[in-house]
């Protein structure tokens, strides 16, 4: 009797996140259609075990795992084009967000990641939108920014956007920056609400501003290798649980993202709602990096964002 296949997925969030039940419904989905002859397991954070959160790149590149998910910044020194997706206030809205990742623009990126890492890029989880959070003051325009130490992802996008609006970007891994909040040796992040309530930030951070300033997905990666030596109906499967977990998690994410808002109010925060003018003066302040962007990456790539 044949060995099963053995399938491992990892992430870096706890078992209950939207993250963690998407990549459990991908498995249980390959295990009723495949029963022992598929071996499935899971890390759900890989932070618990002593790794970084960017760890889970490698991981999967070099087999250790054969399925994880991170946000994109953190392959952009790698593949330079998906920095184009860091770009600040690039979608006006969710929809016009996932029509672009869930086309060209997304298989653009796709393609872009394969030719430079040993990957099979699936789909994207979607992390949303991204707010700011601080222990500092209420912000409503750029000015209250000014000075703030504040974390970022691995992307030299937005590093240049929070110069661009005065506060002392700092490129952190997560378990670095989780660390360091808590310490107070930086001032403020950036992230979903989820993800603020999730790593506990809510605890050290009164103040809250829904920006919107930045929509980063989540490329959904397997072990190319692994994944190109299964038999045709064991991919084809794959393809389909992860489409169909795309939808089931993004759903999850919106409903994630209500009930953060409401954790974050009952820990006693402030949530500021930006009103148009004062996200005008945001979206203001970083055009000189969309000015240099269209340099860069050329109008394609803004066409199909849906944004030339």
């Amino acid at each position: 009797m044949s060995k099963p296949i053995q399938i491992r997925m990892g992430g870096y969030g706890p078992a209950t996140t939207g993250f963690s039940l998407a990549l459990r419904r991908i498995g249980d989905r390959l295990a009723a259609r495949f029963g022992d002859a598929v071996d499935i397991k899971y890390v759900w954070n890989i932070m618990d075990l002593g790794y970084r959160a960017e760890d889970i790149l490698w991981l999967v590149e070099h087999g250790l795992l054969t399925l994880g998910y991170q946000s994109s910044s953190y392959l952009t020194d790698r593949v330079p084009e998906l920095g184009f997706v860091d770009l600040p206030f690039l979608f006006a809205n969710i929809k016009a967000a996932r029509a672009a990742i869930d086309g060209a623009l997304g298989q653009r990126l796709a393609d872009r990641i394969e030719e430079q890492v040993n990957y099979r890029i699936l789909g994207f989880f979607e992390n949303g939108f991204r707010h700011l959070s601080n222990r500092l003051r209420a912000v409503h325009q750029p000015s209250d920014l000014a000075n703030m130490r504040i974390r970022v992802l691995p992307s030299r996008i937005q590093a240049r956007t929070f110069e661009l609006l005065g506060a002392v970007p700092l490129r952190l891994d997560l378990t670095e920056a989780i660390a360091m909040i808590k310490t107070a040796e930086i001032d403020a992040q950036e992230n979903p609400l989820t993800n603020t309530v999730t790593y506990g930030v809510h605890k050290f951070h009164r103040f809250h501003t829904l920006s919107n300033h930045f929509y980063i997905s989540r490329p959904i990666f397997l072990h190319r290798t692994a994944f190109e030596a299964w038999p045709a109906e064991l991919q084809e499967e794959m393809r389909a649980a992860v489409h169909d977990a795309i939808a089931f998690q993004r759903d999850l994410h919106e409903r994630e993202e209500e009930e953060a808002r409401h954790a974050i109010e009952a820990e006693g925060c402030e949530v500021v709602e930006l009103t148009a003018d004062q996200h005008a003066a945001f979206a203001a302040a970083v055009q000189p990096l969309l000015r240099e962007a269209r340099m860069e990456y050329g109008e394609e790539l803004f066409a199909l964002a849906g944004a030339g």
